[in-house]
């Protein structure tokens, strides 16, 4: 996704070297449709310059400081000099993530109009500031996080499904809850054998975190921790299976659901 407007002073923007003068770079900036600034050779580098090319080369994508955008005389006016290398990297890494997005985006809605399609990134960028944060949140969690947003069912339904299938998230929490009852003076017992099989009676791998919590009777809460959606939720469906299997092998009732169940005071 390309912004059609213009960069901000202060602003850092992504762009790839186009032309070297002896008096400064020209650089296309990879973030703005049709957009172009002009770097001075005395905001190359630091020192003097003796030759502009030892610094830059033709195609070299660079992050440039924005210093000053006059519209009018359609002029950017960059620096290379005042960015360090941490901004560089973390600029660098978020430019690949929106690039990350855009195929998303095309995934997900490659078949709507430029119009539509135009409209639902814009949606995501404006409550989420860009478009892998929007599709990030959408993996961590699903459909509740684009509620407030202008989107079909049918959209939403696209975005949480192509974000939980692409994106890789350091972290995720799920959380389920399972009904148990069981009749009978075993009862208790057979309870409590169930919670043990659905902590995983020692199985549950180090990377996974899996905690089965008292909430009233006879509801439990199930909570898995782990390194990306389709795991935790994996596990999860499979603590409550494990749980609900022990029950009804007694003579039980199991009933798992995602929410947890109203209370009827």
């Amino acid at each position: 996704m390309k912004y059609s407007g213009w960069p901000e002073s202060g602003e850092l923007v992504v762009g790839r070297v186009d032309e070297i003068e002896d008096f400064g770079v020209f650089v296309d900036l990879l973030e703005y449709e049709d957009k172009r600034g002009l770097c001075h050779v005395s905001e190359v580098a630091s020192g003097w310059i003796k030759n502009v090319r030892d610094h830059v080369s033709p195609d070299q994508r660079v992050v440039a400081k924005v210093l000053d955008v006059d519209q009018d005389a359609q002029q950017i006016d960059l620096s290379l000099k005042d960015v360090n290398d941490h901004q560089r990297k973390e600029t660098i890494q978020d430019w690949k993530n929106e690039q990350k997005a855009d195929n998303w985006m095309e995934i997900a809605f490659g078949d709507l109009s430029d119009d539509e399609f135009g409209r639902i990134a814009n949606t995501l960028v404006a409550a989420f500031g860009s478009l892998y944060e929007g599709f990030e949140q959408a993996a961590i969690h699903g459909h509740e996080v684009l509620e407030d947003g202008d989107l079909t069912d049918e959209q939403v339904d696209a975005l949480v499904v192509t974000a939980r299938e692409n994106v890789s998230v350091p972290y995720v929490t799920v959380t389920g809850y399972v009904d148990l009852e069981c009749p009978g003076s075993a009862g208790v017992d057979v309870v409590r054998e169930a919670l043990q099989a659905a902590e995983g009676n020692g199985g549950v791998p180090e990377e996974v975190e899996l905690g089965v919590t008292y909430v009233g009777a006879p509801e439990y809460r199930i909570e898995v921790q782990a390194p990306d959606y389709k795991v935790a939720e994996s596990h999860l469906e499979a603590s409550a299976d494990r749980a609900g299997a022990v029950v009804t092998d007694h003579g039980g009732t199991a009933d798992y659901h995602r929410e947890r169940a109203e209370s009827d005071s």
